[in-house]
C-alpha cells in the first residue's frame, strides 16, 4: 500500500471510505489495495465473497486452471481469510494474495486498530 495511506490511524469506515476514494482517484492506491469496497460501501472483508469481487482477467479470486470463481472465508475472529480453488485446491494469483492481504488488513481497521503494512 502506498506509504501515505498506510501510516493514517484507523477511522472509521465512512471517514477510510472518503479517504480510499480520494487516494484512488488521485493515483496514489490501487483499487486492489483499498481496506474498503466503493461498490457496496463496506469494509472489504465483509462483501469480498460477492461475485462483484471475481475478475477473470486479473485473477482476483478466479481459478485459471479450473475456470472458477474462488470462494472465500472469512473468520473475524482469528483475522484469517481463505480463498481457494474446491476443485484443485489452488487456483491462487498474485491479485488474490493482494486481496487476501487487503481483507486481513480490513479486519484489522474495522476493529479500531492500526492496520499493519502490506508485505
Amino acid at each position: 500500500m502506498n506509504a501515505r495511506l498506510a501510516i493514517l490511524p484507523a477511522t472509521g469506515l465512512s471517514a477510510r471510505l472518503a479517504i480510499e476514494d480520494q487516494a484512488e482517484d488521485a493515483g496514489l492506491v490501487q483499487p486492489d489495495q483499498r481496506l474498503t469496497c466503493p461498490v457496496h460501501r463496506r469494509w472489504i472483508h465483509q462483501c469480498v465473497a460477492s461475485p462483484v469481487h471475481v475478475n477473470q482477467v486479473t485473477r482476483h479470486r478466479w481459478c485459471r486452471r479450473c475456470a472458477c470463481a474462488l470462494p472465500v472465508a472469512v473468520d473475524e475472529l482469528t483475522a484469517t481469510v481463505t480463498i481457494q480453488c474446491p476443485n484443485c485446491q489452488a487456483g491462487g494469483s498474485a491479485a488474490t494474495d493482494r486481496l487476501i492481504t487487503a481483507c486481513q488488513r480490513s479486519i484489522a481497521a474495522a476493529r479500531g486498530l492500526r492496520a499493519p503494512a502490506a508485505a
